[in-house]
């Protein structure tokens, strides 16, 4: 049996939960040496809570020689500095979404990573009827794609953005895309491409008073040439479960939580129904840690063969550059 590969989860807050559940199911490939935080009173809570090794020395933690990779899960303007550390001391990193605060920061530590391992908490790719959509896409079973839409319509109360930092640019980076539509967007352009951004609308609605956007409406054109629609919100009480709708010249697929419905012209169909939280709603944290636990076993099955994971660094900052040019043509 292999030695579990060691690893140090920096950052102990709401993010850390679906991260605990997924590596204390992987406890035979990967073991938590350290959960580090600048906070004594989260990492008395993460100990408690999930009996892992504490301690408020970030670098000692990242620099332990039984570590072999690093899990970052602070807000973003944290993580070239975290990341950058832990792949000058030969660890693989880990790192939640967004890359970072900017693509020209996000870039750096592209490129700080070398010859490390780089993976990115974008779990929604692992979602079952996300890799049933990616399957029939793939296979060419939809035909060739005609139009397409995704969309976001999620709720958070103002009381979120009264907490220190949420939604503004020194701490998240931006609002509803890159913190909370980047998942659906990362997968959208993933499974179908965006060659360019047509046109965009970006506006905070008088739902919420914070400095970044809570509200998108955007039209681009896929690779192939189609049209698609992008809409993202976190306005939309009480919220429900994000979609993608792909219309092909076979049939048509409706991605939308975790499950797929798809109906083809010649009559047939299939279905894959699976969990439907998806914290949508003021329950952010609502939703099954399934997909987190297939993305963590990617990255330790890349760590371990020496390959690039299933989510890249490059991945997600085209997702991030993609969001860039949705706000720049909103500025347009």
């Amino acid at each position: 049996m292999s030695v579990p590969l060691g690893i140090a989860v920096v950052g102990l807050g709401p993010a850390a939960e679906p991260h605990a559940k997924a590596l204390a199911e992987l406890s035979q490939r990967a073991r938590v040496v350290w959960a580090a935080t600048r906070s004594q009173a989260r990492a008395a809570a993460a100990a408690a809570r999930y009996g892992w090794p504490v301690t408020t020395d970030i670098a000692a933690a990242i620099t332990d020689p039984a570590v072999g990779a690093v899990l970052v899960l602070t807000p973003p303007a944290a993580h070239l500095e975290i990341a950058s550390r832990a792949f000058a001391a030969g660890k693989h990193v880990l790192v939640e979404k967004p890359l970072e605060l900017t693509s020209a920061r996000a870039a750096q530590l592209l490129a700080a990573a070398g010859d490390r391992c780089l993976g990115v908490v974008l779990q929604h790719r692992f979602r079952d009827g996300a890799l049933a959509l990616r399957d029939l896409l793939a296979s060419g079973r939809l035909g060739r794609v005609q139009a397409a839409s995704m969309a976001v319509p999620w709720w958070r109360p103002q009381a979120y953005y009264d907490e220190p930092g949420r939604g503004t640019l020194a701490r998240d980076g931006g609002g509803v895309l890159l913190t909370q539509a980047v998942h659906t967007l990362d997968l959208f352009r993933a499974l179908l491409g965006v060659r360019r951004v047509v046109a965009a609308q970006v506006c905070t609605t008088e739902l919420h008073r914070m400095e970044t956007e809570d509200h998108v409406h955007a039209l681009v054109e896929l690779g192939e040439g189609a049209p698609a629609s992008i809409r993202a919100t976190t306005a939309a009480y009480p919220g429900r479960a994000e979609s993608i709708e792909v219309i092909g010249t076979l049939g048509t697929a409706r991605f939308e939580g975790s499950s797929l419905a798809a109906g083809f012209l010649d009559g047939s169909r299939l279905d894959v129904v699976s969990d439907g939280r998806t914290g949508a709603g003021a329950g952010m944290m609502d939703f099954d840690h399934g997909p987190h636990r297939a993305l963590l076993a990617d990255f330790l099955d890349a760590v371990a063969a020496g390959r690039a994971p299933q989510v890249t660094g490059a991945d997600a900052l085209a997702t991030q550059m993609l969001i860039d040019d949705i706000l720049a043509a909103a500025r347009r």
